[in-house]
Parts: C-alpha cells; sequence; structure tokens
C-alpha cells in the first residue's frame, strides 16, 4: 500500500475517490444479482431439457420395443453435420445461443426397412437436439459463473477494501490536519505571548 500524503490536497483526492467507489458499488452489486438471477434461469432450462431427454428416453423405450432386435442395422441412420451458434451479450458476458443444428439423415429403403424407422429418425432427430441443447446450458452456466466469480470479486474489493482503505485515509489526514492546525494556532499563542512578554518588558 503506498503511502498518502497528509495534506489537503490529497484529502480532496481521497475524498473524491470515496464517492466514485461509493457511486459504482451498487451497480456492481446489481450486475452481480443479475448475472446469478440469469444463471438460476439457466439452471432451470438445464434441468428442463434433462426432463425432455429423460422423457424422450421412457417414450422411445414404451413405443418401439422392437429396438432390442439386433438383426436390423439401425447405426448411422441420424448424424450431426453441424452446428450453428450465434453469441448473446448478457451484461458484458458473451454466451453461446443454438441457432440451428444441421442434422443428416441417412437414406434407407421404405421396404428393406420396418415401418417403425421413421418414427424411430424422428426421435433420434430429437435426442440430438436436445443433447445439443444440454451441451450448451452446460457451457453457458459456465461462463455465468465465471462472470458471477468475476463480479463478486470486484464488489468484494470495492466493499471489502477499497472503500474501508480510503475512509481510513480520510480519517488520519483529517486528524493530521486538525493537530497540525491545532499546533498552529498553539504556537501563534505562544509566540502571541512571547511578543507582548517582551513588548512589557
Amino acid at each position: 500500500m503506498s503511502r498518502v500524503s497528509l495534506s489537503k490536497s490529497s484529502l480532496a483526492k481521497q475524498n473524491r475517490a470515496l464517492q466514485t467507489y461509493e457511486r459504482y458499488l451498487p451497480s456492481l452489486d446489481l450486475k452481480r444479482k443479475q448475472i446469478m438471477t440469469e444463471r438460476a434461469k439457466e439452471v432451470l432450462a438445464q434441468a428442463e431439457t434433462r426432463r425432455k431427454i429423460a422423457a424422450l428416453r421412457v417414450r422411445v423405450t414404451e413405443n418401439l420395443p422392437m429396438l432390442a432386435n439386433r438383426e436390423i442395422d439401425l447405426s448411422d441412420l441420424v448424424q450431426v453435420r453441424g452446428a450453428r451458434l450465434g453469441e448473446e451479450n448478457l451484461l458484458g458476458t458473451r454466451l453461446p445461443v443454438l441457432e440451428g443444428l444441421d442434422l443428416v439423415k441417412r437414406d434407407y429403403g421404405l421396404l428393406s426397412k420396418p415401418h417403425w424407422v421413421d418414427v424411430l429418425v424422428d426421435a433420434l432427430s430429437e435426442m440430438l437436439t436436445l443433447q445439443a441443447q444440454l451441451a450448451l446450458h452446460d457451457r453457458r452456466l459456465v461462463l455465468l459463473d465465471e462472470a458471477v466469480r468475476k463480479v463478486t470479486q470486484r464488489v468484494n474489493l470495492f466493499d471489502k477494501v477499497l472503500i474501508p482503505r480510503t475512509r481510513e485515509n480520510i480519517k488520519r489526514i483529517r486528524v493530521h490536519l486538525s493537530d497540525s492546525e491545532r499546533a498552529a494556532i498553539v504556537r501563534s499563542k505562544i509566540a502571541k505571548g512571547k511578543r507582548l512578554r517582551e513588548a512589557s518588558a
């Protein structure tokens, strides 16, 4: 910590710094609360996506028990060719957004495959989309956690370090200036008394 000059100009500088810190602290705290609210929404969205995945698995298990037949080749019916990602700026935090998923459905003969393969292809497409959304939720949560951590560090820096230190500096400068002023008054009274004694002698 650098030493603070014990002067009136330093007092004014410390007062300005304190006003600045106290002006920015509420906005930083509000930003932290807003990011935490968005994080909570993201956790709910992630849980909803997990629920949809579980429900889809149950639906496929109930409606397509014939998947247990290993003689039918069902590999690579649907594949992900690519994902189109956008970006959202949330309070200075850049978050990925899924704009679309490019799925490739393998051609298969309608007569060479059972009739339920169409239902399976639709279910696989839905599952791949849900899994991509789940991976995106995971990534967004990591980024939001990092943003909350950074903003919390800044809030703590202002609240627990800068503001108390500046207040302490102001107090120290005021005490010093008050003591200096008092000492100057005492010196002037002593000098005045000395002059009066010399003049009367």
